[in-house]
């Protein structure tokens, strides 16, 4: 290839150049010419087949192809971007107003739990917390639960490896504050719980709640039931009503459960409560003295309250709501009713 076929090959690339239309034909002149596979590398290629005289002049005019073209293609694609960008900010419309953004609102869960724990604040209470992944010790056996106990079967608790499984309740931080700490203790336990149990519209295999733990000299069931019904009041409003109803619990003695009665239907029944008019809120009692020997404590010196509530469920009589799937389901239409 001599020097004046390469002169006209560069006069086509420049025009070819000029004229096109936008960014994305621009890049395809650029890869026809100065691509790997593009004419200006053929033609660099052949210039060794050259006598040496021609080949001087003849890589000359290659040369001054490749730099008048790239300063071409680099000038036309800087002119597109600016164009582009003018284009973008005439489409902007500064006189617009802002775009109103509504604000967030804590979940009903988490309201319940600070509610609940500022309440308790003033009674006395710290809080404590633990994981979620505890040791069957500290979630059962120093809980005075037998081995053959329901509760430790695996179609009800979620086991792990290594004699470990996802808490089945609160009450594990009980022990853990009882092995670290010497009486007087009066601690809440606020936290996240699991057990295998079928959903339904008050039931959930993941769910909350708030543990209590008073251990003092002289402790009674008569503070306890005084603390939860003072509780109950100052959470639910002072026409709340309070019943507590003998049961068992392995790690308390005497045990007793206890419900506040139905917000949603006034405690004349519906299917929230099932139609008893009540809502069971969870178990309590004094601790069982066999507790106390598993973490060190004598229980002929110090007496001691433990009680536990579901958040769920006083999320569902403060807020009026018939099913606790509604708390996981995440729509937001709902939750931002009970912001």
């Amino acid at each position: 290839m001599n020097v004046n076929e390469i002169v006209g090959l560069k006069q086509q690339a420049l025009d070819e150049a000029r004229t096109a239309a936008d960014a994305a034909a621009l890049e395809a002149v650029r890869i026809k010419w100065l691509g790997r596979s593009g004419q200006l590398p053929a033609i660099m290629k052949g210039l060794g087949a050259l006598a040496p005289d021609v080949r001087r002049e003849a890589g000359r005019a290659a040369n001054e192809l490749k730099n008048e073209l790239t300063a071409l293609l680099d000038e036309r694609k800087t002119a597109f971007e600016s164009a582009g960008a003018r284009a973008a900010t005439a489409s902007f419309d500064a006189t617009l107003p802002g775009r109103w953004r509504a604000s967030g609102s804590l979940h009903p869960i988490t309201q319940v739990i600070e509610r609940a724990t500022a309440i308790f604040r003033t009674m006395g209470f710290t809080v404590a917390s633990g994981p979620d992944i505890e040791t069957v010790f500290n979630n059962f056996t120093a809980l005075n639960t037998p081995a053959s106990h329901p509760s430790r079967s695996p179609s009800d608790t979620f086991y792990l490896q290594d004699d470990l499984i996802l808490r089945t309740q609160t009450s594990p931080v009980q022990i853990r504050v009882m092995l670290n700490q010497q009486p007087p203790i009066r601690i809440i336990a606020p936290g996240r719980c699991y057990r295998r149990d079928t959903t339904d519209a008050t039931h959930s295999a993941n769910f909350h709640q708030i543990e209590g733990l008073y251990v003092d000299r002289k402790v009674s069931l008569a503070d306890l039931k005084g603390d939860v019904s003072h509780f109950a009041k100052q959470m639910m409003g002072p026409d709340v009503k309070v019943r507590f109803r003998p049961h068992f619990f392995p790690f308390t003695e005497p045990s007793v459960e206890y419900d506040f009665s139905c917000h949603v239907c006034g405690g004349q029944g519906c299917r929230v409560c099932k139609q008893s008019g009540w809502i069971e809120i969870s178990g309590a009692g004094l601790v069982n003295p066999r507790v106390f020997e598993q973490v060190g404590i004598d229980p002929n010196e110090w007496q001691g309250y433990a009680f536990g509530m579901g958040v769920e469920r006083i999320a569902m009589i403060l807020f009026g709501i018939g099913d606790i799937r509604h708390l996981y389901e995440n729509d937001v239409r709902f939750l931002a009713q009970l912001a």
